[in-house]
């Protein structure tokens, strides 16, 4: 099997990227609603810390993010970089990979508007 082309291996880079972002998001919404439920009050004797550990937490996930947002960025302009220097060098990429990597690039400028 051949290995993999430099197209598709940055259209999976940019998608992997892509999907951490959203992870992030997702844990984000879960820690803020542990947060919530602690600081509606527990019986738990260890409430104030796993509030303070769950807000910690929080911030750390939302540190990652910008770093992320920027890798995206970059992986997106990789891979524009490559779908144009593939046309100027008279190929064609497969049609199955320019849809994935057109369909990535679409998923990663509406990752970056929304986190925007």
């Amino acid at each position: 099997m051949p290995p993999p082309s430099k197209l598709a291996v940055a259209t999976s880079s940019l998608i992997r990227l892509v999907k951490e972002e959203a992870s992030y998001y997702k844990e984000m919404e879960q820690q803020e609603a542990r947060i919530k439920k602690l600081e509606l009050g527990s019986d738990d004797e260890n409430a104030e810390y796993l509030l303070k550990q769950e807000k910690q937490g929080l911030q750390e996930t939302k540190n990652v993010l910008p770093t992320v947002r920027a890798k995206i960025a970059e992986a997106l302009e990789r891979l524009e970089e490559q779908l144009e220097s593939i046309k100027e060098a008279g190929g064609e990429p497969s049609t199955d990979e320019a849809t994935k990597a057109n369909e990535a690039i679409d998923k990663a400028k509406e990752a970056l508007r929304e986190s925007a």
